[in-house]
């Protein structure tokens, strides 16, 4: 029936011959456009039984997505979210992921990201849980876009403060939780990933600047674009990323896997590529339609900053170029599944060399052999591809000198206060990512000074779907 439809239609007087050639480069043109655009599909896979992920940002479009894709996986998935756990939302949610994926554990836990007590809660309950067991954390959260075109809606404080809140909600918890990844067995693979948008590239210019004027006093400047204000945001969490893979590569001793003697093949750790265990690194999806093109339009009705009659409409009109050039939740989501699937230079396997002298290393006299690709510690990722950004140094102020001591000691040197990091010269280099690390110190402190202090409760929170006091210790490295 249809290739008689198809028959009659071609046949048709009414079709345009003269034009076949025309409709066929046209469509051929189109699918290879919507392809192009939807970029690079990761050829890795790994399996995550027995891996312990935390998310958050789960619950908007490329979280869930996210999260259907790892339970689908086999990965122990604990999902925060700012809503309470018993709400009908994240119960459905969690039920549909459960069954869909056929993975029991999946759970959502509260944790609301704009309030630092709320962020200590739920660490404190996590690291007084039986299983500290965390094999990656995944920031999704600061991913969805920001703001909306001028004339649709203006600019306001109180949106460029939840930019900074949710950075700085990255980084708090990030350093609540970092000593639960610094006591776990050295042979586990931990990966810290941080998802940010794709206007990183607007800021990463001689304007740049690293405080957080929300939180902290900081000079009167123009008002920003919002592209130039939503790049400012992803680099700051590009460059603390790469300071942090600094801070952890910079540990006191160099994390060696122990291995048997009677075996020729060991996990090497190059100490050109990486120190530690522990890998941060920063992941771009690039425009998603739902996460990015929605709220720049001002027609995400689901958002806490409202929405306009006029961009929903320009929202649904646009829809067969927004789908055509713009990706999907499932293409914006293969980048941070490539950094979550290739290996790490920690667990490459090598042949070793016997040292020729005895006091040779046999890290040293090892040969390493690469795959086709491992993933770069502290780099930027998009496109499934390591992205070379070149981003402004910034001359980080030594505090000033102490004062002579009453016993008559000399005056202490700034420089040997201050923690000796290599520079790599990578996202501009240590003294930039200094500089980005302390405007997260001092605006964190701000921003947790600034809270309205709530009264205590008389019992404790109760815990979420997660049972995080309760998760097993099925999981082996």
């Amino acid at each position: 029936m249809v290739l008689g439809i198809l028959d009659a239609a071609v046949n048709s007087a009414y079709f345009p011959k003269n034009y076949v050639p025309h409709i066929v480069t046209a469509a051929a043109s189109l699918v290879f456009i919507r392809a192009f655009s939807q970029g690079r599909t990761t050829s890795r896979d790994r399996d995550l039984h027995a891996r312990t992920v935390l998310v958050t940002g789960g619950f908007t479009s490329l979280g869930l997505t996210l999260l259907q894709s790892l339970a689908q996986r086999g990965a122990h998935i604990i999902a925060l979210t700012s809503e309470p756990v018993e709400s009908a939302e994240v119960t459905i949610l969690i039920g549909l992921l459960r069954t869909s994926t056929d993975n029991e554990n999946i759970y959502a836990e509260q944790c609301d990201l704009s309030s630092p007590s709320s962020i200590h809660a739920f660490c404190t309950r996590f690291m007084a849980g039986q299983d500290q067991r965390l094999d990656a954390l995944l920031f999704a959260h600061e991913y969805q876009h920001l703001g909306s075109f001028e004339f649709l809606s203006p600019p306001t404080a109180e949106l460029q403060k939840e930019r900074e809140t949710r950075s700085l909600a990255t980084f708090l918890l990030l350093t609540l939780l970092l000593p639960a990844l610094l006591v776990a067995p050295v042979e586990r693979d931990i990966r810290i990933i941080n998802v940010v948008n794709r206007f990183y590239a607007a800021a990463a210019n001689s304007t740049f600047s690293a405080p957080f004027s929300s939180f902290v006093p900081s000079p009167p400047s123009t008002q920003k674009s919002i592209f130039l204000a939503e790049g400012t945001r992803a680099l700051k969490t590009c460059i603390l990323t790469r300071h942090i893979q600094r801070v952890l590569d910079a540990l006191p001793s160099a994390q060696v896997p122990k291995t048997d003697a009677s075996s020729s093949s060991i996990p090497v750790i190059d100490a050109k590529t990486q120190k530690s265990n522990i890998v941060a690194v920063s992941v771009s999806p690039g425009i998603s339609r739902v996460d990015t093109i929605a709220p720049l339009l001002y027609a995400d009705w689901t958002g806490r900053f409202g929405w306009s009659y006029l961009g929903v409409v320009l929202y649904l009109l646009l829809q067969p170029i927004l789908r055509l050039i713009f990706k999907s939740p499932i293409s914006a989501i293969q980048s941070v599944l490539h950094v979550l699937f290739i290996p790490t230079p920690f667990k490459i396997v090598s042949r070793v060399k016997q040292p020729k002298d005895k006091s040779d290393s046999v890290i040293e006299n090892s040969v390493i052999e690469m795959p086709e690709e491992i993933l770069k510690p502290g780099s930027l990722y998009a496109e499934c591809a390591v992205v070379p950004l070149k981003v402004p140094t910034i001359d980080f102020p030594l505090p000033p000198p102490k004062e002579q001591s009453a016993k008559g000691k000399g005056k202490a040197k700034p420089e040997e206060e201050m923690t000796d990091l290599p520079d790599d010269g990578e996202l501009g280099g240590e003294a930039t990512g200094r500089a980005v690390w302390e405007a997260y110190e001092a605006a964190v402190k701000a921003w947790q000074e600034a809270e309205p202090k709530k009264p205590a409760k008389q019992d404790d929170e109760k815990l979420g779907t997660s049972g995080v006091a309760e998760m097993g210790t099925e999981g082996t490295s």
